[in-house]
């Protein structure tokens, strides 16, 4: 079965953030964990481009919408192509395809007895493209998110008959695994417990979206329309726009990773529209915290918020990945701090890990020609280090599986501290001095080397390219986790075979 992964369709209103890029690291990440298993991986990312708020957006800029989407989703491809996201698909709203498919979709909901015209009232912010359920007493309320002034909305919609999976969306959410973390299951569960009510899935008088057949004047709400955009990114190239070749090509989602800001979106109405029409269910959607920076919420007024091109282009990927991913609890809040950032990196990528295989394969040169010395006692399976490896490979995999990334990474690092630790303790520069002790000093370099390998590898999801780098001062092949589609060698890349020991390079 296809491993399909997604990001959010990100809302094209503007230029990638910091947020944005968080998220697709982190799907990255689990695309290439998934791939070095040996998975078929399906990786989604996309731009969601129709909506109140793009239209308006565009005139302010005096540019046509269609003009203000091929600018800004330009700008999200060429971000994804910098970072080198290893993506499968990137797909647009905008795609003709999609039109087709969102139609085929409303048809068979409709078919269902699950559309009915409704008046709409409430009060609307058009930065969320959602009615806010919160009775608003101020004479000017505000978004509670955005800040911004709410509108007051009275108008005619089709309704999307939500109330009628009650009991189905209850069930589904009391799955295990269903929502994670925990915390985001018990939101949904509040939500869910006061009620399911109808929702509006169409507006009037907004041309910027898709028509809703056989209603005119009626465009598809925003979220009914990019929450397809899952199914439509499933068609290849030169496939026809049919719904169930689309399903066929890799439906359900293994996992929906997502904001938690938009988990009721994911969570409760996106399953319940999939039952109406008939299609499997997506079997995760995992909501992560928001970032912020020194403490303080980022925003334009503050003048501080991050730029991930501009982050990029001054620390690097490596740099960045590690700090997103191994220092904040992946579904948590995480708050970006400089100096930590710096020390991070110092410390465990330049000083435990950088420094271990620098000085091992400086000795290993320096006393054996150049190549790997003879694994004597090195190799065996109880030497002190293989439990340590061992452990770090069982941990990685088992929390990569999890999108836990700060535990994998910490895995990783810990094997390189006991790698260190170990290249310490046997002092092999002390030890070459003294005559008879050769065959040891081979079997202690042998031994750290073989574990700066394995780092190599549990690094490759969370750091492809210090894991290339690593693995090519080894003389070893890059593990394949980059290349869309691809997998591991012996459907494993190296990183073990389920014997509970990491396997050894055949080059050895």
């Amino acid at each position: 079965m296809t491993y399909t992964l997604t990001t959010p369709l990100y809302y094209v209103n503007d230029k990638p953030h910091l947020g944005s890029a968080y998220t697709t690291l982190a799907c990255d990440a689990l695309a290439r964990f998934q791939r070095l298993i040996g998975e078929p991986v399906l990786f989604i990312t996309g731009c969601d481009e129709h909506g109140q708020k793009i239209q308006r957006t565009a005139e302010a800029a005096g540019l046509s919408p269609q003009a203000h989407c091929d600018a800004v989703s330009a700008q999200y491809r060429e971000l994804w192509q910098r970072w080198q996201i290893s993506n499968d698909r990137l797909i647009r709203t905008t795609d003709p395809r999609h039109r087709r498919i969102v139609e085929q979709f409303f048809a068979r909901v409709e078919a269902n007895g699950d559309i009915v015209e409704g008046r709409q009232q409430g009060w609307y912010c058009v930065a969320c493209e959602e009615f806010k359920d919160e009775p608003a007493t101020a004479a000017a309320p505000q978004c509670p998110i955005h800040q911004r002034p709410l509108e007051w909305r009275d108008e005619l919609n089709l309704f999307f008959r939500l109330s009628r999976y009650q009991e189905s969306i209850e069930a589904l959410i009391a799955q295990p695994g269903f929502i994670q973390p925990v915390s985001r299951r018990n939101e949904v569960e509040n939500f869910v417990r006061q009620g399911l009510r109808d929702f509006s899935i169409s507006r009037v008088n907004l041309p910027w979206g898709i028509p809703v057949p056989g209603h005119d004047g009626h465009t598809f709400y925003v979220w009914f329309d990019a929450l397809l955009g899952y199914i439509t990114a499933l068609l290849e190239e030169g496939d026809a726009p049919d719904l169930d070749l689309a399903v066929a090509r890799g439906w359900p989602a293994a996992v929906h990773v997502i904001g938690k800001d938009i988990l009721r979106f994911h969570a409760v109405y996106w399953p319940a529209m999939l039952l109406s029409a008939g299609l499997p269910l997506p079997r995760q959607v995992f909501g992560h915290g928001f970032l912020t920076r020194e403490g303080q919420k980022m925003g334009k007024s503050l003048g501080n918020v991050l730029d991930p091109a501009l982050l990029l282009e001054r620390c690097g990927r490596d740099a960045v990945r590690w700090y997103l991913l191994r220092d904040i609890p992946f579904g948590e809040d995480g708050d970006f701090q400089q100096q930590r950032f710096i020390d991070l990196v110092n410390n465990d990528l330049a000083n435990t890990i950088g420094n271990l295989l620098n000085r091992t394969s400086s000795m290993a040169r320096r006393w054996f020609a150049g190549a790997v010395p003879p694994a004597g006692d090195g190799a065996r399976d109880d030497h002190p280090l293989a439990a340590a490896a061992h452990q770090a490979r069982t941990t990685t995999m088992a929390a990569l599986a999890q999108l836990d990334f700060r535990s994998a990474a910490e895995a990783a690092l810990q094997l390189a501290i006991s790698a260190n630790g170990y290249l310490n303790d046997q002092a092999p520069w002390s030890r070459m001095k003294q005559e008879g002790h050769e065959a040891q000093v081979a079997a202690d370099l042998y031994a750290v080397l073989e574990a700066a390998r394995l780092v190599a590898l549990l690094l490759a999801p969370l750091l492809p390219d210090l894991s290339a780098r690593m693995l090519e001062q080894l003389a070893e092949p890059a593990a394949e986790s980059s290349r869309p589609g691809a997998t591991g060698r012996n459907g494993c890349a190296g990183v073990g075979c389920g014997r509970g020991l990491p396997c050894r390079s055949q080059a050895r």
